[in-house]
């Protein structure tokens, strides 16, 4: 074997042992608001008397259900199993017709890692999700999603079966988040994690959304899916853990931590 073809195989184990896993809703499909629009819209109707946009919106990024007994809870309101279910299923139907996080199918083109999606959401809605946005493509049949582990985030159960499933350290894994859960739990798993703050949502959040991911775990947050694979790079090159900021489309690091 010649020096180049030697160093040719060694850059392809390492990127057999390396593996990108993002989540679904707010990472590659621009969800969130949507799914907060439709939650709002829900309560209100049940709840007309309470101010329940300020409660729901911070608690985006965990299940539904988790979603709607804390907003229960904090207002002293009550739901019915019944009146959840419809709820989610509203939600999940108004979420499906979200667009792609603007970006995100170039940048996971140009990365060249085996990839998986984890999420939060139910798995028919994810593989519907994906099948309708041709991003299925990407992941295959590395899908992994709360109601096949025992804990949702922000427990790290869906990030360690990823990596049991495809037989990687946790190490192994960068994991791209958008919300609080969602971090913690990737972080709870012992894998790298980037924050994204750039699907619609975040923008009504601001400045303390990203604190909020950085002080989840995040090693760096970005807002523009374009420097996603410079950000996979730094990775694998072992400098994501120093470099903090990255630049948002504006050409301004400024904002970042």
């Amino acid at each position: 074997m010649t020096a180049s073809t030697a160093s040719t195989a060694r850059a392809g184990e390492r990127l057999r042992e390396r593996v990108l896993i993002c989540d679904c809703d707010g990472v590659l499909i621009d969800s969130e608001a949507v799914a907060a629009q439709m939650l709002v819209r829900e309560l209100r109707v049940r709840w007309p008397r309470a101010d329940v946009e300020p409660v729901v919106l911070p608690l985006l990024g965990l299940r539904i259900e988790r979603v709607l007994e804390a907003s229960a809870a904090a207002l002293g309101e009550t739901l019915a199993p019944v009146e959840m279910d419809e709820i989610r299923r509203s939600v999940e139907a108004a979420a499906q017709q979200a667009p792609i996080v603007a970006g995100v199918e170039a940048a996971l083109a140009q990365i060249a890692l085996t990839k998986a999606c984890a999420s939060n959401s139910y798995t028919a809605y994810v593989d519907a999700v994906l099948a309708r946005t041709g991003l299925d493509r990407f992941f295959g049949s590395r899908v992994f999603c709360a109601d096949r582990v025992p804990r949702p985030k922000p427990a790290p159960d869906i990030y360690i079966a990823a990596a049991d499933a495809l037989a990687v350290p946790s190490e192994a894994c960068l994991v791209v988040e958008d919300s609080v859960a969602g971090v913690a739990a990737a972080s709870a798993a012992g894998m790298v994690v980037l924050g994204f703050a750039g699907g619609t949502h975040a923008g009504h959040l601001g400045r303390a959304h990203v604190d909020a991911l950085m002080q989840a775990g995040a090693q760096q947050v970005f807002d523009d899916m374009r420097v996603l694979p410079a950000l996979v790079e730094q990775w694998m090159a072992g400098t994501a853990d120093t470099v903090r900021t990255a630049t948002n489309e504006k050409g301004d690091a400024s904002w970042q931590a």
